[in-house]
């Protein structure tokens, strides 16, 4: 059954969800923020994608910034770039500001983009690509069965979590170390034993590292 207009959610929030959970619900159910280096690099690439001319040539277009939505995944979103080529499907870019992932987040915020496309230009998007910052370079991305149904399944999930109004426990890893939203999550409160026994040995190991409590200690 489609979502409504009042339903949609941020393709961006895909990235979010497959990066790490509660960092999604930080951000989107409790609606917590925090900027580091990369989430800054990333909004100055981005407007500068979003602030060039679309152009418009005989072998076809180059559009910039271009509002999207899917009713059926019920996601909302803007296009850094959308390539039409006359004959050819619409061609969707994305730019990020670091190197190509190992893992799907980068292609199923682009595989949702496409989907959009779809829906909206009733035409197949088969291919797109991503344009990372560091590399300056394209990193062609099909947009096969297999990724479509990530997509989906991805967008059904973020639809799930952002419902449930609850935010997960966090999952402390290697990860945690590039979040913006560190501080505010606190990871280190989530891992093994309760949450009051790992607060308290937080409590305790900043107590050793005080000079200041050396010196007042008996």
């Amino acid at each position: 059954m489609p979502y409504s207009e009042a339903d949609l959610l941020p393709i961006s929030a895909l990235q979010h969800l497959l990066y790490c959970e509660r960092q999604c619900a930080l951000i989107h159910v409790e609606r917590q923020w925090a900027e580091n280096r990369a989430t800054a690099e990333g909004n100055v690439l981005h407007k500068k994608a979003h602030g060039g001319r679309s152009t418009t040539r005989p072998e076809g277009r180059s559009l910039r910034a271009i509002p999207l939505h899917s009713f059926e995944l019920g996601l909302f979103g803007v296009a850094d770039v959308v390539q039409w080529t006359r004959g050819d499907p619409p061609f969707p870019v994305e730019y990020k500001r670091g190197r190509p992932k190992k893992n799907d987040c980068d292609r199923v915020q682009l595989c949702a983009q496409a989907l959009c496309l779809e829906e909206m230009t009733g035409l197949p998007v088969v291919r797109g690509a991503l344009f990372y910052g560091k590399t300056r370079r394209r990193v062609a991305v099909e947009i096969s069965p297999e990724l479509r149904r990530a997509t989906i399944e991805a967008a059904a999930r973020l639809h799930e979590l952002i419902r449930a109004r609850r935010t997960p426990p966090a999952e402390p890893g290697p990860k945690c170390e590039r979040c913006s939203l560190r501080s505010l999550c606190l990871p280190q409160l989530g891992g093994r034993g309760s949450a009051r026994s790992a607060f308290d040995r937080l409590l305790d190991s900043l107590a050793a590292a005080d000079p200041a409590e050396e010196e007042t200690a008996p």
